[in-house]
């Protein structure tokens, strides 16, 4: 695929989180054909730096740099934002897209696992907001998106730990956001918030069932009946990073295909 022509981040300079795959790896895609410089992370390593390799060969140009991160380290951000202001020149969004899932209702889950997932899924979010900012006040204006879920608001009981730590990201970034709109800073923050998406979370479903039944069971509860794509959720954060949504902030963005509605 070559660049589109309308690049409607360009100039931008994009930090993204969790983007060896799925909605990660689509996003930074997705930016860097509209005209964004893009700093990838991941903790597979090899797979977020092909990534970058294959964008930049894709588009001609360095316009992609890849680390490994950890994201529940707090140190992790302090060194890679740094490092990834170095190598673009700036940094102007930052999509924190990392995050685990975990299955378990409160009466089983452990609280070294309910601890794992606040970690990486919150404590991670925290940590890139605090430490993006004093670079993104640099570039305004600027964009942060965190990537939430449906399951900030439709509670199923097995996942206690997930469902809580998606309804915090929507709650951290609306403060994100006031904080940021009552200092008179031009950094914009916003979640989005997705039903299942074709990645390969739920790619066990579909070995297991087939494509006909687990398409069924995964889309039961969505009125269009059918799953989203990648790139369905890599548009809203270019939306979202972009200057076309410089009055947009503290929203929940979902993206469900109507699942909210009923």
């Amino acid at each position: 695929m070559t660049a589109p022509s309308a690049q409607r981040v360009a100039g931008k300079c994009a930090f993204v989180t969790g983007a060896a795959g799925g909605l990660g790896a689509a996003t930074a895609r997705m930016l860097a054909r509209h005209g964004a410089k893009v700093f990838i992370t991941d903790v597979q390593e090899a797979a977020v730096s092909a990534l970058a390799a294959d964008i930049n060969h894709e588009l001609g140009a360095q316009v992609a740099w890849s680390a490994a991160q950890d994201v529940s380290d707090e140190a992790s951000w302090q060194r890679l934002l740094a490092q990834a202001v170095e190598n673009m020149g700036g940094l102007s969004v930052l999509v924190n897209n990392a995050g685990i899932g975990s299955l378990g209702g409160v009466e089983q889950i452990e609280l070294k696992e309910w601890r794992r997932v606040m970690s990486v899924n919150v404590d991670s979010i925290l940590f890139g907001c605090k430490y993006a900012l004093p670079y993104l006040r640099q570039q305004q204006p600027a964009s942060i998106v965190n990537i939430s879920s449906l399951a900030a608001f439709k509670v199923d009981p097995s996942y206690t730990a997930y469902n809580t730590s998606k309804a915090a990201v929507a709650m951290l970034t609306k403060s994100v956001a006031v904080d940021c709109a009552k200092q008179q800073v031009d950094v914009r923050c916003n979640s989005i918030h997705p039903a299942f998406i074709r990645t390969g979370i739920v790619a066990p479903f579909f070995a297991a069932l087939g494509e006909e039944e687990a398409t069924r069971k995964l889309t039961r509860g969505i009125p269009m009946k059918r799953l989203g794509e990648p790139d369905d959720v890599a548009y809203a954060v270019l939306y979202l990073a972009s200057d076309e949504s410089r009055y947009v902030t503290a929203a929940e963005l979902v993206i469900d295909g109507g699942a909210c509605a009923v």
